[in-house]
């Protein structure tokens, strides 16, 4: 052992000598362990930053834009071409916020959106696959599935989270070639909670907010003005469940010129809000019943509908309800399927792994995306 030039601390050769004595490895061992702690203290304080979403350890807040930028700015895509089944982003641009980070690199954002048509303001959450930003789709229109919750659907879109995989299962069902590689759109349902038993219906009742128009013409105006989408109906559809599975399905058949095909899990058959209540026309002008015997009536347009339901539903009527709609409307131009679910019960984490099964495949088929 030798001494550094002022004498006051030791020195060790490469490679160390035998000690003298054992206190000091037995020094060494407890700064390797304070070390450890301290760094394991750091691992603790910054997950727990980040799951209190306390900068700089998240990203969540921060401003996300979609589509790889185009020489000169906005997406990449370039001019519109008039033939084109694309339609490039309208604009104008809506400030979105990250909301999270999927593993794979992609974003869910959120925005709040003040509603042209409808007049209301709620938030709204998007989610593009990793194909969006590849630069063999930069001219490519991608479809859209407008995403829709059970119960109140507010303040929060369920499907906005990683919990019910939905956007990974897409990514999924997509490198499978089950899907289509959907754009998500993920709106509030409803504009307020269904306290005592109220609710919306996703429709313009009168005397309340329009929630159908919000549905069907301001989310999309949104995903057109920000999204290279799909100018025709062939890449617009729903999917939703429970309450969200009627909106869906009384969305497509309202509006069978904007959109082809809609995922219906665990639905509603028929309008059922209070607030109907002294509106008799226009609830009938919303019963999907109603819709789908006046579309066979005109022969058309075709729409696609995917109804699936748990067996084990705790409404007894769900399924035979269902069942008993596809028997009596499920011709002509409407096309049904039918997925029972083994064990299903009346939720959203029943209700994922099944599209896989059966339903996404079922709407895929008959829908476009990527297109140029």
């Amino acid at each position: 052992m030798s001494y550094s030039p002022d004498g006051q601390y030791p020195q060790y050769a490469d490679p160390a000598p035998e000690p003298e004595s054992g206190r000091r490895p037995r020094r060494g061992r407890r700064w390797l362990a304070v070390g450890a702690a301290v760094l394991a203290l750091a691992g603790i304080a910054s997950g727990a930053m980040y799951h209190f979403e306390i900068p700089p350890f998240t990203d969540k807040g921060k401003s996300v834009s979609f589509g790889a930028p185009a020489k000169g700015g906005g997406q990449a895509g370039g001019a519109q071409n008039a033939g084109s089944k694309a339609l490039m982003p309208t604009g104008p641009a809506a400030d979105f916020k990250n909301s999270m980070t999927l593993p794979d690199g992609t974003h869910v954002a959120v925005t709040t959106l003040e509603g042209k048509k409808s007049g209301f303001k709620g938030k709204v959450w998007v989610w593009a696959p990793k194909e969006y930003d590849d630069p063999k789709y930069a001219k490519s229109g991608f479809p859209v599935l407008i995403a829709l919750p059970g119960g109140a659907g507010y303040p929060n879109n369920y499907w906005m989270g990683t919990d019910l995989g939905l956007q990974t299962s897409i990514a999924k069902w997509y490198a499978e070639g089950k899907s289509k590689p959907f754009l998500l759109a993920m709106p509030v349902l409803n504009p307020a909670g269904d306290e005592k038993g109220i609710y919306w219906d996703g429709s313009d009742i009168p005397g309340q907010p329009k929630m159908g128009t919000w549905l069907t013409e301001d989310v999309p105006d949104l995903m057109k003005a920000n999204f290279r989408t799909v100018k025709s109906r062939d890449g617009w559809a729903f999917m939703g469940s429970s309450t969200g599975g009627f909106a869906s399905l009384k969305a497509v058949l309202k509006h069978p010129d904007k959109f082809k095909a809609a995922i219906c899990s665990g639905p509603d058959v028929v309008p059922d809000s209070p607030l109907w209540k002294g509106h008799d026309k226009e609830k009938a002008a919303n019963d999907p019943g109603v819709l789908a015997k006046g579309l066979i009536d005109k022969k058309g347009p075709d729409v696609y509908l995917a109804f699936q339901v748990g067996d084990s539903e705790n409404n007894k009527k769900t399924l035979p309800d269902a069942e008993k709609w596809i028997a009596t409307y499920g011709k002509g131009p409407v096309h049904t399927s039918m997925r029972v679910i083994p064990g299903g019960k009346h939720n959203a984490k029943t209700y994922v792994p099944s599209m896989g099964e059966g339903p996404i495949q079922f709407i895929s088929k008959v829908m476009e995306g990527p297109v140029e």
